[in-house]
């Protein structure tokens, strides 16, 4: 089914629900139709050529970063302290090792990723309550809060009031405090998304209006940022998009003030009954799902000549045509991923190592022949690494 057809199509899913305390909630697409087509197109586009490179070569790897990013990300969205290599550190520990509250919020993340992924394994997946709890209570597992309790809803007292935003990002928002509406409206979430999807209503779509609307809807005391950008990417990655929705929260944080600021401008459309209220945070994710995918595509192409440089370089280890300390210089420049001034490399504990017993001259020697050879550049500003072809 092609939505962008009709506009008839849009109004069909539009669904109102008179809740006990609240008062009326709407969901609706929202969408027009003439900004989102053509982003809609390029992403799958992207989409197709992302899955047409030497992704298989590398998919253990990638799918490693990925996952580090991505939960350094979302974390840090939500008020998370760790740093990328932290978070790398927290993930290889014992998960039942695991004391400080910032690395337990890693790997409860770790956790629901792997609840998602293996969830969308069965082809009869579909998005359920029950779903979204789990996720809740893997996320919020052993996580001190006054109030928050795993997998369960929020139920306001009288006395304590949830709002959710800031005067910097579009102002303060009351979601539904009483736990009943929270349930009616988690449920029509589900029911609406589910009908959207077996329309076939695109991913792209389902999974950034699913987003949103869980957003203001806010069912739990705590999680329900990290909780929502989780069912975004299941969706989307039950729909065939592997790593990009996981790689969205990479988009997200870096920014932050936007994606937090579209929630109430479209809620505040939404209200003010302006037509297609959601087109910008739907743009904005599309946004983000194109960008993040062509990353992808990149960092595979970069991943693949690496390995094609790390194969050269050993066959020109076993046929001496570079000598072992020269084999060893290059893999220490491989191995730290990123460019390294040449003072400091020379510096180096086991570059000196290498010749403590070796003068100058051999030292020169092989650093020069190195550099002639391409398996090594030094740049003008005195950064060295490896003499990796840009094209293969």
């Amino acid at each position: 089914m092609d939505i962008f057809e009709d506009e008839i199509s849009f109004g069909a899913f539009m669904q109102r629900v008179e809740t006990s305390r609240f008062g009326p909630f709407i969901f609706q697409i929202g969408v027009d139709q003439s900004e989102a087509a053509m982003l809609l197109q390029r992403v799958a586009d992207a989409q197709q050529r992302f899955l047409s490179s030497p992704l298989s070569q590398v998919a253990n790897r990638l799918e490693q970063e990925v996952l580090v990013s991505s939960i350094f990300s979302t974390n840090n969205i939500e008020g998370g302290t760790l740093t990328e290599e932290e978070t790398r550190e927290a993930l290889e520990l014992d998960p039942a090792k695991v004391q400080a509250d910032e690395q337990r919020r890693a790997v409860n993340l770790r956790t629901a990723y792997d609840i998602a992924q293996q969830s969308v394994q069965d082809p009869k997946w579909s998005l359920s309550v029950d779903f979204i709890k789990k996720i809740h209570a893997a996320i919020t597992d052993h996580i001190a809060h006054k109030y928050n309790q795993p997998g369960s809803i929020r139920n306001n007292p009288k006395n304590i009031v949830t709002h959710v935003g800031d005067a910097d990002h579009g102002g303060r928002y009351k979601p539904p405090q009483y736990h009943g509406d929270i349930e009616l409206l988690l449920n029509h979430l589900v029911f609406w998304h589910n009908k959207m999807a077996a329309a076939e209503i695109p991913a792209l779509l389902r999974a950034s209006l699913l987003h949103y609307y869980f957003e203001l809807i806010h069912p739990f005391w705590d999680g329900n940022g990290r909780v929502g950008r989780v069912i975004e990417a299941t969706v989307l990655h039950s729909a065939g998009f592997r790593y990009a929705p996981f790689a969205m929260a990479r988009y997200y944080l870096e920014r932050i003030d936007q994606y937090f600021a579209l929630f109430n401008l479209c809620r505040k459309q939404g209200d003010n009954k302006i037509a297609h209220p959601n087109t910008p945070f739907v743009l904005f994710h599309l946004e983000g799902m194109l960008l993040s995918i062509n990353r992808l595509h990149d960092r595979v192409n970069d991943m693949v000549r690496l390995l094609l440089y790390e194969t050269r370089i050993k066959h020109l280890r076993d046929t001496k045509g570079i000598n072992l300390r020269q084999y060893a210089i290059l893999t220490q420049v491989m191995e730290r991923g990123k460019p390294l001034p040449v003072d400091e490399l020379r510096r180096a504990p086991w570059y000196e190592a290498l010749y403590t017993k070796l003068g100058d001259k051999t030292r020169q020697r092989d650093f020069s022949r190195l550099r002639e050879q391409g398996l090594l550049v030094v740049d003008q500003k005195g950064f060295v690494r490896p003499g990796i072809k840009e094209e293969n």
